[in-house]
């Protein structure tokens, strides 16, 4: 979504002719804006443009009284979630997206790293409710300094930005209203695990819009039970049409389409974000945009294509949860986690320990298996004595040793 810029700026040549009239030099200004030289200078020559409180700062030193119109008005901010957000608006130019995304990259690094201890206050400056400027600006820094967020409200910050939009892109990604809400709290349950690491990152909402994508389009979906049946499609019968045709690409030609098409990212953010060459990204926006227009040849062109999806997205009543409850469910969640693998860490030990106690600590030898001896006699029972047996029996008996192995010649 374009937003037009409330605050008059004169076109590039003007605003440095506005500042040698006040007899400002370009370090000068940028002293007084907390900027450095070459943000000052790229503004001049009109590489980038200064955006929320910067902006609102350099007109006033500048002494800009009179009001332009936007068509004059040379440093029209962009939205950087162009679609799904507002009503329809076309996407911007791709190629002038990724001319400005490189030379912002350029300023950020003349400009050096961001200061560590401004990474909690990654969406002060940035397109929300009484804020300024959008996601994905090229300066960070702002002449009037913002009092500190915690995480918390940053994290906060950043779900009333990105949650309702992102929400809407996942149910055209999938077709699913309960998947795309768990994709999304999911998401950014992650996020706020990983704050530390999504708060420095330059595009927040991107990294969670990445991650909610991944988890909508995992293949394991397909095993749940409430998974195994189609859920009911919208009311229109156009809306019906193109979530049928979108379902029936690819994920890889769906999610590719989405972001460029109906996101409105550029084609190497697309790339990057799809984990895919430039080229291979570009064939398969084509191949999706030939498989749509061969059953709709009405969204033939892009921009009717666009605002199509613009108007399916927000034809759903889609909500996101609260960002408190989604943090709450979170920190749960990881909280289970990490008793679960603690318990299971203790069961190993135990089982382990067991296992070292009864185990034997020697090599014993395994004894051979019997085996049938075959060609002996029967064994037989001894019969009954004869009376000479019975007479030696008896006279055996009567010796002093007794015992046949014992007995004493008598010498008498």
């Amino acid at each position: 979504m374009t937003q037009g810029s409330a605050t008059p700026l004169p076109a590039p040549k003007e605003r440095r002719r506005l500042r040698e009239a006040r007899a400002l030099t370009q370090a000068e200004l940028a002293s007084r804006l907390g900027v450095s030289r070459s943000t000052v200078r790229s503004w001049e020559t009109g590489r980038t443009t200064p955006r929320g409180r910067k902006l609102e700062a350099y007109v006033r030193l500048l002494g800009v009284g009179t009001t332009l119109s936007d068509d004059a008005v040379s440093g029209r901010q962009e939205g950087s979630v162009p679609a799904l957000v507002g009503a329809g608006a076309p996407p911007p130019s791709r190629e002038n997206r990724a001319t400005e995304n490189r030379r912002a990259s350029e300023d950020r690094t003349a400009d050096g790293p961001e200061p560590a201890e401004h990474a909690d206050r990654v969406a002060v400056d940035r397109d929300l409710p009484g804020g300024e400027g959008t996601w994905g600006d090229a300066d960070q820094d702002s002449a009037v300094r913002e009092p500190s967020l915690t995480p918390a409200q940053a994290f906060d910050a950043l779900y009333a930005f990105a949650a309702p939009a992102l929400v809407r892109q996942t149910y055209l990604l999938t077709g699913r209203r309960e998947l795309a809400r768990e994709s999304v709290e999911r998401a950014f349950q992650l996020a706020w695990y990983r704050w530390p690491e999504v708060a420095v990152d330059r595009d927040p909402a991107g990294w969670v819009r990445a991650t909610a994508y991944e988890y909508a389009l995992s293949p394991w979906h397909r095993l749940r039970p409430r998974h195994r049946h189609p859920e009911a499609p919208p009311v229109g019968g156009s809306e019906r049409a193109l979530l049928d045709v979108l379902l029936s690409l690819p994920p890889v030609y769906r999610r590719t389409l989405l972001l460029y098409d109906g996101v409105g990212l550029g084609l190497p953010e697309t790339a990057a974000e799809t984990e895919a060459s430039t080229p291979a990204a570009a064939n398969r926006v084509l191949h999706a945009r030939e498989a749509v227009a061969a059953r709709l040849p009405e969204l033939a062109h892009p921009e009717d294509l666009h605002r199509r999806l613009t108007e399916l997205g927000s034809a759903e009543r889609l909500r996101a949860a609260k960002p408190r409850t989604v943090r709450d469910h979170g920190e749960h969640r990881a909280r289970q986690w990490t008793r679960a693998a603690i318990a299971f860490t203790v069961l190993l030990i135990g089982v382990t320990a067991l296992t070292l106690r009864t185990a034997p600590d020697h090599y014993e030898a395994p004894l051979s298996p019997p085996e049938t001896i075959h060609g002996l006699p029967p064994r037989s029972a001894p019969g009954p004595l004869s009376a000479e047996e019975l007479v030696l029996r008896a006279k055996l008996r009567s010796q002093t040793s007794s015992g046949p192995a014992r007995l004493v010649p008598d010498i008498r």
